[in-house]
């Protein structure tokens, strides 16, 4: 499976089958909080950069799995994939389980993507910041992208988009969690309005050292600076408890038991999609049955033994 991976467990969207259309680290931003690392190819060149049929192909033999959502998102920008109205449309023929975009919001300028992503059931966008510094502090965005497009255009697919409309606000120590930025981040999801706004910060290893994660107290008195107050995104950990996620929780710890993995490893040791990957890794790190080194710049997970 190269373009399909999970069903994979989600804080928000319960069992999620996510489908993957751009190559890796392919974006228009190179946020430094990225739990995929920085950005390789920072672009905003739209086009078909995996084939259509290849992905309704694979994507065919995992509904049986019957997810909650099918989930366009994974590795890189989803809204970079030109025909991604043909995509959702193809989808929605094949099967009633709900679509939802995962996006960055970048793009939603461009009147041609706000109209493919018209018969999503639910789209996601983000938005990091209140002003043009910390927006390109933060999210690094392509030089073709200024702060004020990307608002406006998060202002306008409001308008037009009839689905369910989420928007995920990052929030990130000595960047956007100070009072004044926050401030302005209110006023912008004012002027939005959005169905739900979520609040989520850095609770995975990132592009930058530097992006730090801000504390859950603070989390949930930054939520109430919203109106209506926002949702603290849940840490889930717990939710590989599943028995049907054990399984693969199980052997990504017994690998790194044997030796010291880098998320790659992992990913191609277990032909796993790199994003299942990071969901074990994550919920074994809370547990505290992790180990963790860089070598030669390099994150390794080693398991820790048993007493």
């Amino acid at each position: 499976m190269n373009h399909i991976f999970g069903p994979v467990p989600s804080r928000r969207l319960g069992r999620s089958l996510g489908v993957d259309l751009v190559p890796f680290k392919t974006c228009s931003y190179d946020c430094i909080y990225c739990q995929l690392g920085r950005t390789t190819n920072k672009t905003v060149e739209r086009r078909e950069w995996v084939p259509l049929e290849d992905v309704l192909a694979e994507l065919k033999t995992k509904l049986a799995s019957n997810p909650d959502y099918i989930t366009l998102s994974g590795s890189g920008e989803p809204t970079l994939y030109s025909r991604l109205g043909e995509l959702i449309a193809e989808i929605r023929a094949m099967t009633e389980i709900q679509i939802a975009v995962l996006t960055n919001g970048s793009l939603l300028w461009d009147q041609d993507v706000r109209r493919q992503l018209l018969e999503a059931h639910l789209v996601v966008p983000s938005l990091d910041a209140g002003s043009e510094s910390t927006y390109q502090a933060v999210n690094r965005p392509h030089e073709s992208v200024s702060f004020e497009q990307m608002l406006q255009g998060l202002i306008d697919f409001r308008k037009e988009f009839t689905g369910e409309y989420w928007l995920e606000v990052f929030f990130l120590s000595g960047y956007t969690a100070v009072d004044s930025e926050v401030q302005r981040i209110v006023d912008c999801v004012r002027r939005i309005g959005p169905d739900r706004v979520q609040l989520n910060t850095a609770t995975r290893p990132t592009a930058e050292d530097y992006a730090v994660m801000v504390k859950h107290d603070r989390m949930v008195e930054l939520a109430g600076r919203f109106d209506p107050p926002a949702e603290v995104i849940a840490d889930y950990r717990g939710v590989h408890a599943r028995s049907e996620f054990q399984a693969g929780r199980e052997n990504v710890l017994e690998m790194i038991r044997r030796r010291p993995c880098s998320l790659d490893d992992i990913a191609e040791g277990l032909a796993m999609h790199r994003n299942e990957v990071i969901k074990y890794v994550e919920e074994l790190d809370a547990e505290g049955v992790l180990d963790k080194q860089y070598s030669g710049g390099k994150l390794f997970y080693r398991g820790k033994q048993s007493s």
